[in-house]
């Protein structure tokens, strides 16, 4: 059975079916056509009522291809029943056939026209696609049919608000406010509008508006002092702020809002103080100075100061709050930032003993442990598995540690785990999965499966350029499909053209289809880009796949000295000893 997200647009299809079995009672769906519809006899009128509750059934259980089928059967007996143009409407917009989509909804109001759900689907189909004027249409024609819809009036400003007419829009929020008094949400939104139209003071006025009628809240005055700092007028905004510390003067937003003032003046000593006050003072609960104390590192690395100064910061809070661990969380996150591993490693783990569910505690510390100690990355990610098995970036790194100890088998199972058991929203992760499946296989032998997988990463992304490159490379080596090969490896020596390695396959499959003189240019590219390390360390393969370049061309002396450089390197080759004491090309079998 599939499965979907409480938002995603097929769950808004079952609740639209189960909205569509509410309104429309068994033998009622031929009663919505009134603009231009015909009656149908008895017997096809119970055949379409049939197979449209059916179609809204099938819906229900999810089995939506059943249900559209269903709906276009009785699209064929009536094209003019506005609740299976709905539905079909509701159906295509879901396939994104959004011009589709958009016809099915505008034939639903024109056979339909005083049903409110159908010409809310309208306008917010034809919002999705850009068409302005026609939502405002819209909604000017819902708030004549339903002027007690007060809060249409709304959903009218933000239309017009996208169309630029922001006089309108507030106009619109105007009405609303008549019905149902002033509230925050149009106040603010007026305050936008007035500030688009350049009308500042209006603008102000609108907050104001919020202040008289909570006089005590100290959140709008705050709210109001930081508009005024948003629009470069400092002296109003501690105006504001004064007042609001005449009515709490312990607020913690009004901290942060005092620190921005500070920083928006240049006093940046005052905004540390006042922010370093409020960290250790008991007034405020530990989630407010966990967001002060955020700020305050901010402000230190914005000014370049020693980030070793909060320290004693911590020492403190951890005084204050021996149980919370979002405290050593961020610590450990300073502690990286001081260069201080070890010490980073013990909040981490600290956090990560109370939060086993939240992959950041196992992320940081994969942080510390890679590159360098593959057990510990084995270890941790074994963790996070156990812990969060849907999460692929814990079978990924597993993969590819037990992949760097050669522990092929298990280094396979851990990525073909991730694929069945995470939940991988992004192709191109997904890609990756392939890929290194695919790597697996081939150093297994499997090499049909490694080049099945390969397709499948490069189904999930085109452009995968290390998928294309080991691929492009496995192909020449197994001396087949070289014309592919060499179209693949094309794709990465363009994206990435100074990679020794990209350029070394594409020169090695060249030389394999007996173009020595194009092969040459790439190989020595390769060697050049590997010895001056703008990419990465010289490689084994690139000086003995040159020196097999050389001596093709009749550079005998000249390619030993490039097989000798490769077996310095520790080349794994099997033939290099030979065709160093032999002097000839001597291919792997």
């Amino acid at each position: 059975m599939l499965q979907f997200e409480p938002n995603s647009k097929k769950t808004k299809l079952l609740l639209t079916a189960v909205l569509a079995l509410m309104l429309f009672p068994a033998g009622n769906a031929q009663a919505q056509n009134t603009n231009e519809a015909f009656a149908l006899d008895a017997q096809t009128q119970r055949k379409f009522d049939y197979y449209f509750y059916e179609a809204l059934n099938a819906k229900v259980q999810e089995k939506y291809d059943k249900a559209l089928d269903l709906l276009l059967y009785c699209y064929a007996m009536d094209s003019t029943n506005a609740s299976v143009l709905n539905e079909l409407g509701s159906f295509y917009n879901v396939l994104d056939e959004h011009s589709k989509a958009l016809r099915f909804f505008r034939k639903a109001v024109k056979y339909d026209p005083s049903n409110y759900y159908y010409n809310v689907a309208l306008a917010e189909q034809s919002k999705e696609m850009g068409l302005k004027t026609e939502v405002i249409d819209v909604y000017r024609y819902l708030l004549k049919l339903y002027p007690e819809k007060v809060e249409l009036n709304f959903d009218l400003a933000n239309a017009y608000t996208d169309n630029g007419e922001f006089q309108k829009a507030i106009d619109a929020l105007n009405v609303l406010e008549k019905s149902i008094g002033i509230s925050e949400s149009t106040a603010l939104n007026k305050f936008r509008l007035y500030s688009m139209l350049n009308e500042k003071d209006r603008a102000f006025e609108e907050v104001q508006s919020i202040i008289g009628k909570n006089p005590g809240d100290v959140r709008y005055v705050i709210l109001k002092g930081d508009l005024y700092l948003q629009d470069n007028q400092p002296d109003k905004a501690l105006e504001c702020y004064d007042a609001a510390k005449d009515i709490d003067p312990d607020f913690p937003a009004l901290v942060l809002s005092m620190a921005g003032y500070y920083e928006k003046t240049n006093n940046k000593t005052a905004a540390e103080e006042e922010l370093k006050k409020a960290i250790l003072s008991p007034k405020f609960e530990v989630d407010n100075k966990i967001q002060l104390l955020t700020r305050y590192i901010g402000i230190l690395q914005e000014s370049k100061q020693d980030i070793k100064s909060v320290n004693p910061l911590f020492d403190t809070l951890f005084d204050q709050h021996p149980h919370n661990t979002q405290l050593n969380f961020i610590y450990g996150n300073v502690l990286m930032l001081e260069d201080n591993k070890t010490e980073a490693e013990k909040h981490f783990e600290r956090y990560n003993e109370e939060n086993p569910q939240d992959p950041a505690g196992y992320e940081q510390l994969l942080r510390i442990a890679l590159p360098d100690s593959l057990d510990k990355v084995i270890a941790i990610t074994e963790k996070g598995i156990a812990n969060i098995p849907s999460a692929p970036q814990f079978y990924f790194y597993h993969g590819g540690a037990l992949y760097q100890q050669k522990h092929y088998k298990e280094a396979l199972k851990s990525f073909e785990d991730g694929l069945e058991n995470a939940t991988i929203e992004n192709p191109l992760v997904e890609s990756d999965f392939y890929g290194q499946i695919g790597d697996l296989n081939y150093f297994l032998n499997n090499k049909s499966l490694a080049f099945e997988n390969y397709e499948k990463a490069l189904k999930l992304n085109p452009q995968n350029v290390g998928v294309l490159n080991n691929y492009s490379y496995y192909l020449s080596l197994e001396k087949k499909d070289l014309d592919k090969a060499e179209q693949m490896s094309g794709i990465t020596v363009k994206a990435e053209p100074t990679n020794p390695t990209y350029l070394d396959t594409y020169g090695w499959i060249l030389f394999e289809q007996g173009d020595y003189t194009t092969a040459r240019i790439y190989l020595e590219k390769a060697v050049r880009y590997s010895e001056t390390g703008e990419e990465e360390e010289a490689s084994a393969t690139i000086y003995e796949h040159y020196g097999d370049l050389l001596i093709k061309t009749g550079e005998t002396e000249k390619a030993v000295e490039q097989w000798m450089k490769a077996k310095k390197l520790g080349s794994d080759s099997k033939t290099i000893d030979k065709k160093i004491k032999k002097k000839k090309y001597i291919e792997e079998k």
